[in-house]
């Protein structure tokens, strides 16, 4: 199902209030995608705002099985089970969704696309192509390159996953308790297990019969789906920080042929969407103060494994709301008018 070939397209952005939303937007306008027309569309609680675009404001409108007409690509990032429920009448009305949520992210017939390591496989889509989970994106960029080289057998990876992650009103709940903390005043606990100020919290996602989340299970299946080798083994743990926005990832892979630290450094640096910063000696590696609103992503910390032959050691950091989310999912639909 190709996209037909225009000057400009007719997009829809669903879930354009949400924390994602509102990066969709942002990052349309900096790469000055083609846009013809822009449908904002969201929950009946959100229609009627007022939303600025390239100088021009724009309302929202309510999502309705009828609001796909005339849509080339539809943006979706509402949560799962809008996409389950609206996907199906955009493809229906001639659209291409790129979906951000996990609904269709292991369907067979849907592909699970990171423009960086598998470019190919979004072309092989029947209406929807989805977007993987932050943190396996930011991981798998940095993957991919080692993978070409010395072909990965097993990955250790612990992440440290900011509050946006869990989207605005998780962003919104850790800057409340900051300033409740600094006035004295009862910190209230809403979008998280527990206080996230001054706390890390080892749990994202509900727990699986397995005792691994279910955030950590979307790193074992997809980073097997994206790289297109089942062979690759993966065990994740995936741990909430008090960052607001960057997910930071410690990750550790096994490699059927040595990649010294020379040339995993040559590795990242001649990869897309990865910068190196690397120089210990200087106190200089990613960290998510400097990496939040950045595109690529930032590795570092990078050394063989001391504890294993043929293993690497490395840190990468990446902006979650952008290359982590909304970026991956504008370069998705780059590629789609690229051909």
């Amino acid at each position: 199902m190709a996209l037909q070939k225009k000057e400009k397209y007719n997009v829809a952005i669903v879930g354009a209030t949400g924390a994602v939303g509102q990066v969709f937007l942002q990052i349309l306008e900096e790469r000055n995608f083609p846009i013809d027309e822009l449908r904002l569309l969201a929950s009946s609680r959100s229609a009627g705002k007022k939303v600025k675009f390239k100088g021009e404001e724009y309302t929202v409108q309510e999502l309705t099985h009828d609001s796909f007409e005339g849509i080339d690509i539809a943006l979706f990032s509402a949560g799962g089970g809008r996409s389950k429920e609206f996907a199906p009448s955009a493809v229906k009305a001639g659209a291409v969704v790129i979906d951000n949520s996990s609904a269709f992210r292991m369907d067979k017939d849907v592909p699970l696309v990171v423009p960086e390591v598998n470019p190919d496989d979004a072309f092989k889509h029947n209406g929807i192509i989805a977007n993987p989970n932050c943190t396996t994106i930011i991981m798998v960029v940095a993957l991919k390159p080692l993978h070409d080289y010395g072909k990965i057998k097993r990955v250790v990876v612990s992440s440290y996953q900011s509050a946006s992650g869990a989207g605005a009103k998780a962003m919104q709940e850790l800057m409340d308790q900051t300033r409740a903390w600094v006035n004295g005043e009862p910190l209230k606990v809403e979008a998280f297990q527990h206080q996230l100020l001054f706390n890390v919290i080892p749990h994202i996602d509900v727990f699986m019969e397995n005792g691994y989340t279910r955030e950590e299970m979307k790193m074992y299946n997809e980073t097997k789906k994206i790289m297109g080798d089942d062979s690759i083994e993966v065990t994740a743990t995936c741990v909430r920080v008090p960052v607001l926005t960057a997910h930071s990832e410690a990750v550790t892979v096994e490699t059927e042929k040595k990649i010294t630290v020379e040339k995993a450094k040559e590795l990242f640096s001649n990869a897309p969407g990865i910068q190196v910063l690397d120089n210990p000696e200087k106190n200089e590696y990613p960290m998510p103060l400097f990496v939040s609103g950045k595109d690529d992503c930032y590795v570092g910390r990078i050394r063989e494994d001391i504890s294993k032959e043929n293993s690497l050691n490395f840190w990468v950091v990446g902006d979650q709301l952008r290359k982590g989310a909304a970026l991956n999912a504008v370069q998705i639909a780059e590629l789609l008018i690229s051909k």
